[in-house]
């Protein structure tokens, strides 16, 4: 597979990009769905409620936490999650401005 020329494109289609990798994965929406649920920080009691291994679970919450849609806080030895509502909200506005054109009303195919 070769690189992808992320030069190539706007900054629009990279973001969108990347906000759409967080929905890639089930673990990752799951985590996502598990944090807005609880509406607090969760420290450490992702790997019974998501059933994944803690190396997975943190593999998740590291690309999720780089996308910036969830942020973390060390306390003590263990790290704490939750969403980032103001990088929530701007990839919600990204993602419905996307998701909301429409197809051209002209036959196709």
């Amino acid at each position: 597979m070769g690189l992808v020329k992320t030069e190539m494109f706007t900054d629009q289609q990279n973001e969108i990009a990347l906000f759409a990798k967080a929905f890639g994965h089930p673990a990752r929406v799951s985590i996502l769905q598990h944090l807005f649920k609880i509406n607090a920080c969760v420290c450490g009691d992702l790997v019974n409620e998501i059933g994944l291994a803690q190396p997975t679970i943190s593999q998740h919450l590291k690309e999720l936490k780089q996308l910036g849609l969830i942020k973390g806080n060390v306390e003590g030895t263990s790290v704490c999650y939750c969403i980032n509502t103001e990088n929530w909200a701007n990839m919600k506005h990204v993602m419905l401005q996307f998701l909301d054109q429409d197809i051209s009303k002209k036959e196709c195919c």
